[in-house]
């Protein structure tokens, strides 16, 4: 099996998919296929692109000031098993770490091979988008139903912990 990722595309600055300053990598693919999805081109499973992860750690790498990667999509828990070992790099290389998802939080702990991604990560924004509660004020978040967790607390914990910088 290759260690390839499935992505749609890449921004190389950005400041509205996590805290400070982002390299945010779409992924290429999702099940969710949410009514008003601001990403409907990175649903199909075919699309996109293959790159190696160490194509995208060396991207990541060429701006000095990025301090966080934010893994969105389509559907980055799809390929969680080919993120995970990416994501572990990118933490020990001092980067923090954030996922957007379409599944709640609830679903990918009872899927145990989504949890080597998400002992990686830092921020989760968990939940479909929902078009009826969308909202402009909100930040990192496409809809009010939708969730910022602080991973490792919650890990910790044992149940869900939002991010208290986030609310």
């Amino acid at each position: 099996m290759s260690d390839e990722i499935r992505i749609s595309g890449i921004v190389e600055e950005s400041i509205v998919d996590g805290p400070g300053l982002r390299y945010v990598l779409f992924t290429q693919g999702c099940p969710h296929h949410c009514k008003g999805c601001h990403n409907p081109t990175t649903h199909p499973f075919d699309g996109g692109r293959m790159v190696s992860p160490d194509w995208v750690f060396a991207d990541v790498r060429k701006n000095p000031i990025v301090r966080g990667v934010t893994f969105s999509g389509g559907e980055p828990f799809v390929q969680s098993g080919k993120l995970a070992p990416l994501a572990e790099r990118l933490r020990a290389a001092g980067y923090n770490l954030t996922s957007y998802t379409g599944y709640l939080y609830e679903e990918l702990l009872a899927d145990s091979r989504h949890m080597p991604l998400l002992r990686q990560l830092d921020i989760l924004v968990d939940g479909p988008f929902i078009l009826e509660e969308k909202s402009l004020i909100i930040r990192f978040r496409g809809s009010r139903n939708q969730r910022i967790i602080d991973v490792p607390r919650s890990l910790a914990e044992g149940r869900v912990v939002l991010h208290p910088a986030m609310d």
